[in-house]
């Protein structure tokens, strides 16, 4: 995972890609600002790698697909993913990803998650 550019800085795929070898899968990059509202991701999946079905309770995502070729399956229907495909995955839906031949990389966007926080035990 390359470090985080900061604000305004564009973070170029082609330079990610290179720094990470082919069977790397997980985040080529994140967003990490401090005080930020979203959550960003560049994910690789490599050749027919899988993310196995879940739901996500609490966050819409929005998917940008930026390389190679996949499946998208959702409670919907399944869909290819191809450069340029764009979905949203709303909280509560069930969903799984999965790479073609040539791997997969895309673009996560999402509400940022709130920090964990110690709370006070219920009283009754």
């Amino acid at each position: 995972m390359t470090s985080d550019p900061g604000p305004g800085v564009l973070t170029h795929l082609e330079s990610l890609l290179r720094q990470a070898p082919a069977d790397h899968g997980g985040a080529l990059w994140r967003l990490q600002e401090e005080g930020r509202q979203l959550d960003a991701n560049i994910i690789r999946l490599p050749a027919n790698a899988e993310v196995a079905g879940h739901v996500e309770p609490d966050l819409d995502v929005l998917v940008q697909v930026l390389d190679g070729s996949g499946r998208l399956e959702t409670d919907n229907g399944r869909q290819d993913l191809t450069p340029g495909c764009t979905a949203w995955l709303p909280h509560g839906a069930r969903r799984s990803v999965s790479a073609g031949e040539d791997g997969l990389v895309y673009l996560t966007v999402h509400r940022r998650r709130p920090g964990l926080s110690i709370r006070s035990a219920p009283v009754g």
